[in-house]
């Protein structure tokens, strides 16, 4: 009995421990499952055990396509996402008939085919880890996929038979082409819920950056020289903004000397239709402008007989090139008012040397309403400023010329009368540099005034300008005379306006001191030497404010002394043309109200002076004070 017992307790005893083992085994085999459900947990696109193969129905569209791009991989790095790596698969859809949207759609008759389409699905997978030899096999794994996203990805052109042998695009460009896209276009690119339509060509330069989540139906974006169609969801129908880089305006009519047009790229000057051809992409917005170059804006009768200038841009077939030229052109009318040497100046020399002073001689000058003897008069600064013989643009169009260039100027940049004013200058000119241009082009000897102390005994030289038709000085004599009596050599100056400026030049350049009635003759100030004096004769009738705006400003502009004589009503000879009560002694500024042609007929044109030489005295004192003071 206590044997049957034994034997029951040591049976109980073993179905204890048995009971024991079981439960240590239970909790071993629910530790493991707990483990491999935690490490499944991690892995969203695996199945329950199955870690390492892709899901069914994506090897399943894999193994559908036909091209090398079926089935690619590529990292893309999010900033937004605190800098972890994505690994994106692009898997094209299947239609319903199973068939692959990878085609290319259908084409009209006679269209060119540009484009290729590829419908995709876009899958996200995180990838956190990298290190160690799993993370080392998963890198090369994707650097191969990279590669054949690259191959893949490349735009076909017909005629090409494998574009990844004749080069594709390194991973360094694909890295900044996707620089050029915005943080936020990546994110909402890879998160959107419903595919997206993918269409790439080539484009010559990208005008237009894609806005994250605003892809409108069938929109084309360009990015990174790369043309991007977007096409959402018919349902989904949001707007769509557009960012584009239109060709900048080739004229600025908002200055008031001149219009002034200024543009770069391919282009044609087309002599027999006096227009310069801009040629452009097809897609770049028109623009077609007429300019007369000349710096009289607003003169309605100067202007009328400048020829006109068409500068457009085109993106038919341009004109075929005769020459081709690797300087920029510069185009400008020597017609209007020039032939008086103030107008020579102030509306072409002056503005010239404003506008290609920065060219250094290496720039084509192209000229209308051209008078041969005008080029023979300025001959010496045009040579200088300029290396190239200056075309004809009438001459040009009778031998039916298309010049070409790939920069081109119409128009000069004028500021005001005889002056390049510094702050408005594009290359910081002034005033002063163009005089000393001038006194380099004609080689005249002198950069300042005669010395007193030079030890040569010289008087200062004192230069009147002698006119023969109208504002005659009636008593020159009287005040040459006069000019010695204060302590100057003087002389008169009888140059025409057909003699060399050469000898014009030098000759003014050897005076100290100039005077002159207000008019052109004036503008040969341009020839003295820095520091020398001006003195203006100014005749009745209240055009102070003129003579200084035409002569005194740029007088002091070029560094020269200026001295303004403004005559009374006994020394002009309207005295002997009006009475006393007229009004152009009474209110001689009220007159101006009349017009300009009013006043040079009257006040100008229509008077001669005689002038006071008690009062001239105290001018030819103030003259030689100026020469002591040197």
């Amino acid at each position: 009995m206590k044997q049957q017992q034994g034997g029951a307790g040591g049976g109980l005893l073993g179905v204890r421990f048995e009971s024991q083992r079981f439960r240590l085994l239970s909790i071993v085999v629910g530790c493991f499952l707990i483990s491999v459900t935690f490490l499944l947990s991690s892995r969203p696109d695996a199945g329950a055990f199955d870690t390492l193969s892709p899901k069914p129905w994506l090897e399943e569209a894999r193994s559908t396509q036909t091209k090398p791009t079926t089935a690619i991989k590529t990292v893309k790095t999010s900033p937004k996402l605190g800098g972890r790596d994505f690994l994106v698969d692009v898997v094209p859809q299947r239609g319903a008939q199973g068939e692959s949207h990878g085609r290319q759609p259908q084409q009209s008759a006679g269209e060119r085919t540009e484009t290729e389409w590829v419908k995709d699905t876009v899958i996200i997978e995180e990838r956190i880890g990298g290190a160690g030899a799993g993370g080392t096999e998963r890198a090369e794994q994707e650097e191969a996929e990279r590669d054949v996203l690259n191959a893949g990805t490349v735009d076909r052109q017909p005629g090409v038979q494998d574009e990844s042998a004749q080069g594709t695009a390194t991973e360094e460009e694909e890295a900044a082409h996707h620089d050029d896209l915005p943080a936020q276009t990546m994110g909402a690119a890879v998160t959107t819920a419903r595919p997206a339509v993918l269409e790439t060509t080539t484009a010559t330069q990208p005008d237009q950056l894609p806005v994250p989540g605003l892809f409108s139906d069938k929109e084309t974006q360009k990015v990174g020289g790369r043309t991007m169609k977007l096409q959402a969801d018919p349902q989904q129908t949001p707007a769509i903004i557009k960012h584009t880089t239109p060709l900048p305006p080739l004229c600025d009519f908002s200055d008031r000397r001149a219009d002034i047009c200024d543009f770069s790229g391919d282009i044609r000057l087309d002599a027999n239709t006096s227009s310069y051809v801009v040629v452009v992409d097809p897609a770049t917005p028109g623009q077609s402008h007429k300019v007369r170059p000349y710096q009289r804006k607003g003169d309605e009768t100067c202007m009328g007989r400048i020829t006109e200038i068409t500068v457009r841009t085109s993106s038919a077939v341009p004109p075929k090139c005769t020459q081709t030229h690797t300087v920029p052109a510069v185009t400008f009318s020597i017609g209007g008012y020039t032939g008086n040497i103030f107008h020579d100046f102030s509306d072409v020399l002056v503005p010239l040397y404003n506008t290609i002073h920065k060219y250094r001689g290496e720039v084509q000058l192209v000229m209308t309403n051209v008078a041969p003897w005008w080029l023979v008069k300025y001959d010496k600064m045009l040579r200088t400023i300029s290396r190239y013989a200056p075309i004809d643009l009438a001459k040009a169009a009778t031998a039916g010329e298309v010049h070409c260039f790939p920069h081109a100027i119409v128009s000069l940049r004028a500021h005001r009368e005889l002056i390049i004013e510094r702050d408005r200058s594009v290359d910081g000119l002034a005033t002063p540099d163009f005089t000393r241009f001038v006194r380099r082009a004609l080689a005249l000897p002198r950069d300042a005034p005669s010395r007193v102390a030079d030890g040569t005994g010289r008087k200062p030289r004192l230069l009147i300008i002698a006119r023969h038709r109208t504002r005659i000085l009636l008593n020159l004599a009287d005040v040459i005379l006069a000019a010695e009596g204060a302590g100057f050599e003087a002389a008169m100056s009888e140059s025409d306006v057909g003699d060399p400026l050469s000898r014009v030049g030098a000759e003014i350049n050897s005076a100290d001191v100039l005077v002159g009635v207000h008019g052109a003759g004036l503008t040969n100030m341009m020839f003295l030497p820095p520091g020398a004096t001006l003195v203006q004769v100014v005749p009745w009738g209240g055009l102070q404010w003129i003579a200084h705006m035409d002569y005194g400003d740029p007088a002091e502009a070029m560094g020269l002394r200026y001295i303004q004589y403004e005559i009374g009503v006994e020394e002009s000879s309207l005295k002997d043309k009006y009475p006393r009560d007229h009004e152009i002694f009474t209110n001689p500024t009220g007159m101006h109200k009349k017009g300009f042609g009013f006043m040079r007929q009257t006040l100008m044109d229509g008077q001669n002076i005689t002038v006071d030489l008690d009062r001239f005295r105290g001018v030819l004192q103030e003259a030689l004070g100026n020469y002591l003071a040197q």
